[in-house]
């Protein structure tokens, strides 16, 4: 299997800045997201692709971890072994949780991931690596993360997810943020375990709390004398009327048009609409007279 190099995939240098890294996701999220691109199977694949370099790369602490295996990959699938790639040097995480096993590292979020993510962060590992760095002891609270997306955790559904060989149903409750836990009954030998929720970024919205964010852009045109502009939400896109005089970044709330509330999902927190106005390129005189007549 070979090397998936998430720099690439997002067309950025390896020492490209956070910044740099988001942009570069946020561009081709929206270029290849499934609303623009439907029944469109490679754009799907690139989307996901995106989504999972995106995931990792925009974490310090697991760029720093799949950085180092760059450099060990190629010994490793030649010798089967980890190639010097020491997990266990993950091993300490602080109070007494540690962990040696490549699926913990990575927070367990297998699911809608690559082949390559999986067989480096997960159950690659099993026959070779883990034999040879299992847990020191079980994580006390029997957690481990799943990562989801913004979409799961508006609309909620089920998740199937491989844990020791058994295939757990998994209900994600919409509403859910990064951090809410789901309880698994009985789900680690025995013990409950408890899936914590991680929401991935969004190309098109940003989340505080119940409430979303997102940008319009206007032409001069309808900013100036108002007009109509069309909103995306969760929902599917609204029409939006604008007053005469709307200002760069004004925001417009949509009550309702927010995440559902974990424990009330009839009730819905409110979306924020803020403003981009687009300025032309004035080279027709005439253009210019008349915009200059538009400020006395």
């Amino acid at each position: 299997m070979e090397y998936k190099d998430y720099y690439k995939v997002l067309g950025v240098g390896r020492d490209a800045s956070a910044d740099e890294i988001k942009k570069a996701y946020r561009k081709l999220a929206l270029q290849y997201h499934p609303d623009r691109n439907p029944d469109d199977k490679s754009a799907e694949d690139k989307f996901k692709e995106v989504n999972e370099a995106h995931q990792v790369l925009s974490d310090p602490e697991k760029r720093a971890k799949y950085d180092q295996l760059g450099s060990a990959y190629t010994q490793w699938e030649r010798g089967g072994q980890p190639g010097g790639f020491n997990w266990g040097q993950w091993a300490n995480r602080g109070g007494n949780e540690q962990y040696a096993d490549p699926a913990d590292v990575f927070g367990g979020r297998m699911g809608g991931f690559s082949d390559f993510f999986e067989q480096i962060f997960g159950g690659g590992f099993t026959q070779t690596a883990t034999r040879q760095s299992r847990r020191a002891q079980p994580a006390p609270a029997y957690e481990q993360a799943i990562g989801i997306s913004l979409e799961e955790a508006f609309r909620g559904g089920t998740r199937l997810l491989q844990l020791d060989g058994k295939r757990l149903e998994v209900k994600i409750p919409a509403g859910a943020q990064t951090g809410t836990k789901i309880r698994m009954a009985g789900a680690a030998n025995g013990s409950d375990l408890y899936l914590v929720v991680e929401v991935g970024a969004d190309a098109r919205f940003s989340r505080e709390g119940d409430n979303l964010r997102c940008e319009i852009t206007l032409d001069l045109a309808t900013a100036a004398a108002g007009g109509e502009v069309r909103v995306p939400t969760m929902d599917g896109e609204v029409v939006l009327t604008v007053p005469a005089g709307t200002q760069p970044g004004q925001s417009f709330r949509l009550k309702g048009k927010g995440m559902p509330k974990l424990r009330q999902p009839s009730q819905r927190g409110d979306l924020f609409a803020q403003v981009r106005v687009r300025i032309p390129k004035v080279t027709n005189p005439d253009e210019k007279a008349f915009l200059e007549n538009l400020t006395q």
